[in-house]
């Protein structure tokens, strides 16, 4: 199930997160809470059960109707698709490179359609953990200090959007904030 926490982004260093002074797994709040700070967030349906061995291809094959319809909205002419598993070879340090925080130069925008995983936004004076999760569709604007969590066992895949046709480049800001807050427990089944 999706879930927003929201926390206060100002403790020392080493203090750890505090308690969160929000938490909710309404998707109607969370999309409220997170449109309040210029964040999107829908649910939309995914609505194909991939193969184990689906490449890149089949996953953007089976999803062109959605990723014609949010390319029709936006200047995103770029789509890809990302799917890690828990035996994914590169899982460590690809796990390592999403959990320092950065920005980018374009929107980061995601559409899951297996799995789960953690968006962690630094906004001002706040931190938002987004858990996301099969139908989400996520919305981060262009230069949003945020990290990112796929967990130790990664098990998701997700429609990546791009106006950019480098694709994911990110700037490290070189901030530990992300040590000092939760990270994603797994529990939900991903792919194949």
């Amino acid at each position: 199930m999706s879930r927003l926490q929201i926390y206060a982004a100002g403790h020392g260093a080493g203090s750890g997160a505090g308690p969160a002074h929000l938490e909710s797994d309404d998707g109607n709040v969370i999309a409220a809470e997170l449109a309040a700070r210029g964040i999107g967030f829908e649910r939309w349906q995914a609505r194909y059960e991939l193969a184990a061995d689906a490449d890149a291809a089949a996953i953007l094959a089976a999803y062109a109707t959605e990723i014609a319809a949010l390319q029709a909205q936006g200047d995103y002419p770029t789509v890809d698709a990302i799917r890690l598993g828990p035996d994914h070879p590169e899982r460590a340090s690809l796990r390592q490179k999403f959990l320092a925080e950065h920005t980018h130069s374009e929107d980061e925008v995601r559409f899951f359609v297996e799995g789960q995983g953690l968006f962690c936004l630094h906004l001002a004076e706040e931190v938002l953990l987004v858990l996301c999760e099969r139908n989400d569709l996520i919305r981060v604007p262009a230069g949003s200090r945020h990290w990112f969590d796929m967990g130790s066992a990664p098990c998701f895949t997700a429609l990546r959007f791009f106006n950019n046709p480098a694709g994911w480049v990110a700037n490290f800001t070189g901030d530990p904030i992300a040590e000092r807050f939760p990270l994603l427990v797994e529990n939900t089944p991903g792919p194949g």
